[in-house]
């Protein structure tokens, strides 16, 4: 029986085939340790079987909770993704290329969970903080901006004598 994101590879003739999936929350929590828990996404595979491989074209697009960097609350950041992965079937693996897949000669199918989860990932960027609304205010927990403004450091800072010297290196030379 086929897995729930895996495509038929057997039987297949040269041509063109697309496949839908859809990746909700349980789609994550298949993945131990995943930082993302909640997502609603769609995944369009596009398939083109060549005589000495398969070319697969994957469209991601969709949302994922994800937690925000200033105010540690979480929140659905977009994400789109678009890669291409080629496989081919063979003895040989080799690693020297992340978007070329060797499969043996006897797999039938193949799996793209991997594949989504890293995929999705990849898209997020390594920032991620609520964004402005309409009008460039922050969407951010409205208490902990208190909390962390209460923190930050304002005003002039101190003189550390330990620089002096260092100074007059610089503007000497």
């Amino acid at each position: 029986m086929p897995g729930l994101y895996s495509i038929p590879l057997a039987g297949l003739k040269e041509a063109r085939y697309t496949y839908e999936f859809s990746l909700g929350d349980d789609f994550f929590e298949a993945f131990e340790g995943s930082e993302i828990k909640r997502g609603e996404l769609k995944a369009e595979v596009v398939l083109q079987k060549c005589s000495a491989h398969f070319e697969l074209d994957i469209v991601i697009n969709g949302q994922v909770g994800v937690i925000c960097d200033r105010c540690l609350e979480e929140f659905f950041m977009p994400v789109s993704a678009a890669n291409r992965l080629f496989v081919r079937q063979g003895r040989e693996w080799g690693d020297s290329d992340p978007d070329m897949v060797t499969i043996s000669p006897d797999e039938y199918e193949l799996d793209l969970s991997q594949f989504f989860y890293e995929y999705i990932h990849l898209a997020l960027p390594i920032k991620r903080i609520h964004p402005d609304d309409s009008e460039g205010r922050s969407t951010c927990d409205p208490e902990m901006i208190r909390k962390l403004e209460e923190h930050l450091a304002h005003g002039e800072k101190e003189h550390d004598p330990r620089w002096d010297e260092l100074e007059r290196l610089t503007t000497n030379n």
